[in-house]
């Protein structure tokens, strides 16, 4: 078992990127210490079941649940979110979202410049890329801020990765935005500070979820990690998960604007010896 400690009735988490992975382990971890959860994801057919599976653990903790399978970086769609939060919280007057989390995992993986043109990232894409995974955080943020949803106590957390200071094949418009949002979270804790509001990075380790399998050579990377990592295994979204809600507890209200590695320290090792690399077998 894990700490046990229990948050105010009235707290929400807001989670964009509710139905899997970092967002869907973190919605079911600070739904056990009863926070209320509000999942935002975008999921067609095939994965639907998966974000109703969240909602499902969520509920059976006892909180509430507010699920919308949306695109997130819709300015349409987020007031959406918005007006129904605002009309929840209006029975009471001490409802507050706690957390709001960023794990959106959207881009497009394709190299910057290459001898195929066709093959090579379009505007377009490297603006999508931007605007889902990074600028996007900054928009939800300001609407929770705004509305009057999240005050003093709350926190902002943003996924973020070893690729936003190193390169991948394929990797360049998702390193940046990356790299973007972490240069966000800093920002944003230098102005929402003076509210009582912190704002941290989350630097998780290779993590087996669906998003990294998206990436070419996604097998490797996590063989690789398990080589490196000091704890012989790699990360897990229960990890990432964990750290939030420790980091969501009163106790933590002075960490702020910083980029927090969650990995075992896997990213502070860059040498795998001829002994440990037996495991990548």
């Amino acid at each position: 078992m894990g700490v046990e400690y229990r948050f105010r009735k009235t707290d929400w988490a807001v989670i964009l990127g509710a139905s899997s992975g970092f967002g869907g382990a973190t919605a079911v971890e600070l739904a056990r210490h009863g926070m209320n959860i509000c999942g935002v994801h975008f999921d067609r057919a095939a994965t639907l079941p998966n974000a109703e599976k969240v909602k499902k653990d969520v509920e059976a903790n006892g909180v509430k649940a507010l699920f919308f399978n949306i695109n997130a970086s819709d300015p349409l769609k987020r007031k959406e979110v918005i007006d129904a939060l605002s009309s929840e919280f209006s029975k009471s007057a001490e409802s507050n979202i706690r957390v709001l989390m960023h794990s959106l995992a959207f881009g497009t993986l394709r190299p910057l410049v290459t001898t195929d043109i066709k093959e090579q990232m379009t505007q377009a894409q490297v603006e999508m890329t931007m605007d889902v995974m990074a600028n996007s955080l900054v928009y939800w943020t300001q609407a929770v801020f705004n509305a009057g949803l999240m005050k003093r106590g709350g926190h902002v957390y943003a996924m973020t990765s070893s690729g936003g200071h190193s390169q991948l094949p394929n990797y360049g418009a998702v390193s940046a935005a990356k790299s973007a949002l972490e240069s966000y979270i800093r920002q944003l804790s230098l102005e929402l500070g003076p509210h009582g509001i912190t704002c941290n990075a989350i630097m998780a380790g290779v993590t087996d979820t669906a998003a990294l399998r998206k990436i070419p050579g996604a097998m490797q990377m996590l063989q690789i990690a398990r080589a490196k990592n000091p704890a012989l295994r790699t990360t897990t979204p229960e990890d990432v998960a964990k750290a939030i809600a420790l980091l969501s507890h009163d106790d933590a209200a002075f960490i702020s604007g910083n980029t927090i590695g969650v990995d075992g320290g896997e990213d502070v090792v860059s040498y795998i010896g001829q002994k440990d690399a037996i495991r990548l077998e």
